[in-house]
């Protein structure tokens, strides 16, 4: 899917609802809003001029011409290349759990999938799952049955929720939790397809759950230490 991506944008917390407006004119149906504090260093802050004042980190997907006509809004209208008031970046989708999930996030807006060349050969990927606030510990459970490692959840508040029935068929809560899980790419699938089954749309968690490549990684040689370590001790056993 890369013509699918994940937007991110970053600003100052006084300036939430007037870049929420904004997405709204350019009709992107869901984003999922959350709060943060920035915490580079001093000659970084200076470098893109920002402080360390409260932020406002704002998630959407959106297709490839969603972002090229956000990208000259953002410029034109939100001012966001002017030092201080933000960054927006996106990061393609690697997939997303579902046709109704898809349908849903993205408005039905229409989009031609692309080859994946570069990212192909990518290790991991980041599951990015959104559910329901307070239902942690059931996707957890369902993802740790397919050997997933842990996880790291941030509180957001989701907009665009009233869709939701139109393309999923339920009524969705907009505090949300968003859950990420770092994961082998071979183990994606079958960790995906457990928590769509123990904490999806069925359960009262609602989880919609889709995945990004991540192209280099800092701090998972111990993980595959073990991996290998675990592979090497079934081989010996087989074979005796």
């Amino acid at each position: 899917m890369s013509e699918l991506y994940m937007m991110t944008a970053i600003i100052t917390r006084d300036r939430t609802k007037e870049f929420a407006a904004f997405y709204d004119r350019y009709h992107v149906p869901v984003n999922f809003i959350t709060l943060g504090n920035g915490t580079a260093t001093n000659e970084l802050m200076d470098y893109f001029g920002l402080d360390g004042t409260e932020k406002a980190v704002i998630f959407s997907i959106v297709t490839r011409n969603t972002w090229k006509k956000l990208k000259i809004g953002l410029e034109r209208e939100m001012r966001i290349d002017i030092p201080g008031t933000g960054i927006a970046f996106i990061m393609p989708l690697a997939s997303i759990g579902g046709l109704r999930q898809l349908r849903f996030l993205t408005g039905e807006e229409t989009f031609e999938n692309g080859e994946e060349t570069v990212l192909k050969d990518t290790k991991y990927e980041l599951l990015v799952i959104i559910a329901n606030q307070g239902y942690t510990e059931m996707i957890m459970d369902a993802a740790r049955k397919m050997q997933a490692g842990g996880g790291t959840v941030i509180h957001a508040k989701g907009t665009g929720m009233e869709s939701a029935d139109k393309f999923l068929g339920v009524t969705l809560a907009s505090e949300k939790e968003i859950i990420f899980i770092v994961v082998k790419k071979e183990q994606k699938n079958a960790i995906m397809r457990a928590v769509m089954e123990d904490a999806g749309l069925n359960s009262k968690a609602k989880s919609v759950v889709f995945s990004l490549p991540v192209t280099e990684t800092a701090g998972m040689r111990l993980l595959e230490q073990y991996a290998a370590e675990d592979e090497a001790e079934k081989a010996d056993s087989a074979q005796s």
